[in-house]
């Protein structure tokens, strides 16, 4: 098979391959009993989050919450003690639920920032039943840059605690030149009964 632009054959069987990069797993947290935060720190617990990737993708797999209707949320560290970058950010949710009579996507004013320093919403009011929980994926892009802007991007679905699916997509980026040292996840309030999270670095095969 060939690869054909306006009837003119650009690339003959067998002449073109596309990688999409390697995948390394770096670091895996596991809760075997509830916790406040999660979090990956450059240079602590075998935690790389520094140049030797360009992309770092982070998973986190049935995250239930203590609380009724929690809000599962990430912050970013740029040198300090604290999670408090600055971010600018954008968040839209389509949902439906279970009983198939409501049904909508929006976009969600109240949970983007306009250079706030306050943690980023990824997924909002999981129910805390015990089938109850939230799962999704963020992309951290060149977070060791001194120059730049840091860019992120999540996408994650959970269930609603009025039994409602939803996916929350997320993009921005910390506006800030220091360095990204440091992620944290948690919810608003309460614990993280329990979860998986996984750190990856993605570079060029």
């Amino acid at each position: 098979m060939a690869i054909l632009s306006n009837a003119v054959e650009m690339i003959d069987a067998g002449a073109f391959s596309a990688s999409l990069g390697s995948l390394t797993l770096i670091k895996t947290i596991t809760l075997s009993s509830a916790a406040g935060t999660v979090s990956f720190v450059h240079g602590a617990s075998s935690v790389v989050l520094d140049n030797t990737y360009p992309v770092y993708k982070f998973v986190y797999t049935s995250v239930h919450p203590a609380e009724e209707g929690a809000i599962f949320q990430v912050g970013f560290r740029d040198g300090s003690t604290d999670y408090d970058a600055t971010k600018t950010t954008t968040c839209f949710e389509p949902i439906a639920n279970e009983g198939d009579t409501s049904a909508e996507i929006a976009y969600q004013a109240s949970h983007d920032l306009a250079q706030g320093t306050g943690f980023q919403t990824l997924a909002r009011n999981t129910g805390n039943g015990n089938d109850e929980c939230t799962s999704g994926e963020m992309f951290l892009f060149n977070p060791s840059s001194t120059t730049f802007v840091k860019h992120f991007l999540a996408r994650g679905c959970g269930h609603h605690q009025s039994n409602y699916t939803f996916t929350d997509f997320v993009a921005g980026y910390c506006n800030v030149t220091a360095a990204i040292d440091a992620v944290q996840f948690k919810f608003h309030s309460d614990n993280i009964d329990a979860g998986t999270f996984k750190l990856y670095g993605i570079k060029d095969s």
